[in-house]
């Protein structure tokens, strides 16, 4: 699910990398969800054969990540055009809804690691995992800062004085909005 996240995060600047980036995020999304169901089956099958054994905080956990998850799926359903008035409210919706889910997924784990009690390489091995997503991500936003930036300034020096690129009309004075008389 991660991954998924950081696919559409990062690979959505490169114009290049239009659709494709699209695609692959919703495969991840839609790999993290079938696993998580998986699992949230798993939960359910095991906590009605371990009567009187029960891990709340655990299961909690896990049905609050099936009901958001499954929202998620449906939200695509309404996805408005990107042009729509309601785009804005939908995104920030699906954001706020995956990372939420991404958080309590890691949190969940953890509770599945202190329930099972596996050997610490386990959750060693896990925690280098989430490490390494993290540092990615970490390096891929400095990097999509920095092209950001380089972008804007690239824009910004192709205007010419006078309000123009090229000579013609344009936002003012090397692109402040400062307006100019021509001569």
């Amino acid at each position: 699910m991660p991954m998924g996240a950081i696919i559409a995060r990062y690979l959505k600047v490169f114009k290049s990398a239009d659709p494709a980036w699209f695609y692959l995020h919703v495969l991840c999304q839609f790999s993290a969800y079938v696993v998580g169901v998986a699992g949230w089956g798993t939960g359910l099958k095991l906590g009605s054969e371990s009567v009187g054994i029960q891990f709340d905080a655990h299961r909690t956990i896990g049905i609050i990540l099936f009901c958001l998850g499954t929202l998620q799926v449906f939200a695509l359903l309404v996805r408005p055009k990107p042009e729509h008035k309601y785009r804005l409210y939908w995104n920030i919706y699906h954001h706020l809804v995956g990372y939420t889910v991404i958080i309590l997924s890691v949190v969940n784990i953890f509770k599945g690691f202190d329930i099972l009690e596996p050997e610490k390489k386990w959750k060693h091995a896990y925690i280098g995992v989430i490490v390494a997503l993290a540092s990615t991500a970490v390096l891929l936003e400095a990097y999509t800062w920095f092209v950001a930036i380089r972008r804007k300034r690239s824009e910004s020096e192709g205007k010419l004085p006078y309000g123009g690129v090229n000579g013609g009309e344009g936002n003012g004075v090397y692109g402040h909005g400062v307006r100019t008389q021509q001569a």
